[in-house]
Parts: C-alpha cells; sequence; structure tokens
C-alpha cells in the first residue's frame, strides 16, 4: 500500500534500527508491550516473538486490516483500530499492569501521543521512541537550552537519546533526521499528581516570552503584580533577571511551592495559559 501523507506514515525499514529499539526496551519474556504505530509490522513482528504480550494501536484501517490477518494465529498479539491521541486504554488491557511503550511516532501527533500517555495516572516504567530529532534535543535539553517541551518530559522521567536515525532508515523517506528517546518514567512525578495543573500554568507562563528574563514573562502572563513577583522569585532564591530556559526542573518546582506559599495558587491572567 501507499504511505498515506496525512497520517505522516514513513515505514521503518532498516533492521539496524529494530534491532535498537529492541535492545533500548531491554526486553523480558514476561514483559507486556504497547506498540503506537506498528505500521506494517516490522517492529511487532521481533516483539511477538520476545514478549508475552502485544497490544499494537494503528489508526490505519487497511494496515490493521493486514496486521490482523498476519496474527491471527498469535493469540498474544492484539490489533487495535484507534488513534492513540484519544484512544480508551481501558480497552487495550493496560490499566493494571506494568508495561513499556515502543513507538516509531509520526511527527505531527509525537507530542501529545508521549504527553497523553507521561500524564497518564498508570503511566508506561520505560518509553522507547522515534520522534524527529529537535524535538528529541528539547526532551532531553539541560539548563541553559530548556523549553516548556523539556520540563513537560523531565517532570515524568528521565529522558535520553540513543541515537540519531538517517531519512534513509525509512520508506518513504523523510525530509528531517529522526532520533531514537528512551525515557525511564519514574514511579511517580517529581510533582504531586494534585499540584501539576498549577505547576504547568506555572510554567507555561514562564515560556511565554522565552526570551525575556523570567519576572517580565510572569508578570505578563500571571494575575500577579511585579512586587510579587518579584518577592516570590527572591523566597525561591532565583535571580529575577535569569531567562526561563536557564531553570532547572528542580529550580521550577522550588518557584512553584514559593508561589503557592504566596498566593496559594498560580492564576493565569489570561485563558491560553
Amino acid at each position: 500500500m501507499s504511505p498515506k501523507k496525512s497520517l505522516g506514515q514513513n515505514f521503518l525499514i532498516d533492521r539496524r534500527y529494530v534491532n535498537r529499539i529492541l535492545s533500548t526496551a531491554s526486553l523480558q519474556s514476561s514483559d507486556i508491550v504497547l506498540e503506537i504505530g506498528p505500521g506494517k509490522g516490522i517492529l511487532t513482528k521481533n516483539l511477538a516473538k520476545l514478549v508475552e504480550k502485544v497490544y499494537a494501536v494503528e489508526i490505519d484501517e487497511t494496515l490493521c486490516s493486514n496486521l490482523e490477518a498476519e496474527f491471527a494465529d498469535q493469540g498474544h498479539v492484539k490489533i487495535i483500530n484507534a488513534d492513540a491521541r484519544d484512544v480508551d486504554t481501558s480497552h487495550i488491557g493496560i490499566d493494571h499492569v506494568p508495561y513499556k511503550f515502543v513507538a516509531n511516532l509520526p511527527y505531527y501527533a509525537a507530542m501529545p501521543i508521549v504527553r497523553r500517555f507521561l500524564e497518564f495516572q498508570h503511566r508506561p516504567e520505560l518509553m522507547v521512541i522515534m520522534v524527529q530529532k529537535e524535538v528529541a534535543q528539547s526532551m532531553t535539553a539541560s539548563p541553559g537550552d530548556m523549553t516548556l517541551l523539556s520540563v513537560a518530559t523531565q517532570v515524568f522521567g528521565s529522558p535520553r537519546i540513543v541515537c540519531n536515525v538517517p531519512p534513509k532508515a525509512f520508506r518513504p523517506r523523510p525530509k528531517i533526521t529522526s532520533s531514537l528517546v528512551c525515557i525511564d518514567v519514574y514511579e511517580s512525578p517529581l510533582l504531586s499528581e494534585e499540584s501539576l495543573g498549577s505547576f504547568f500554568t506555572l510554567v507555561r507562563a514562564g515560556f511565554s516570552s522565552r526570551r525575556k528574563q523570567i519576572h517580565n514573562s510572569l508578570k505578563n502572563s500571571l494575575n500577579v503584580s511585579a512586587t510579587e513577583i518579584e518577592l516570590i522569585l527572591a523566597n525561591a532564591s532565583i535571580d529575577l533577571t535569569r531567562r526561563p530556559q536557564t531553570l532547572s526542573v528542580s529550580e521550577w518546582g522550588g518557584l512553584h511551592r514559593a508561589f503557592l506559599l504566596h498566593c496559594g495558587n498560580v492564576e493565569a491572567e489570561k485563558d491560553d495559559h
């Protein structure tokens, strides 16, 4: 079948990178794996040989039909026709069991999918994902180059770039380089579940004007006066002239605690924050 541009289909064809995905996932025979975007099944076939159960979620109906036929005699492989951005996980079978997340993600949907599964209450214990190189660099960035995506990833786990993957490893060839990323997901996020909403309101406000100093970004985005912002930053031991990309996840956490102590909550000035 011809790849569908509307679904961002770039099928992995280089078995060296298939093997790299498998080795990075450190698979055991007792593992349960959720695969997103199995495509033509090059990775699914190998997973089926190695683990106890494979749940493969594919949005393309034609590919799903082909996969169902191919794995019809393998009861431990379940093919699910759904969009991973809104699939009902209770219908998959992973809600109450440890599982690993493995995916060659379409570029356009990569981050909504990754964020959705990181933010689940029942998160995977490990994520091995293929994403755009620039996205991988943002996910794994250190203070100085941090982004909202860096913080949003590193609150939930420890990401690292395993290797870069050239366009020729796919068919059709994308115009950009990909990267294989491994995220060791924390058993619990670095903040309490109930505080994540207000924490990300703060971080989004901080990155709303990336080139501005942190006090200006917060003043322009939050329902807090400039004087209060300066006091909160001082209480968090953060110089008000610093820029948001220089703050570590730990410093964002400290700034969030200072906000809660001073204001009781973090309230955005506008609805889009």
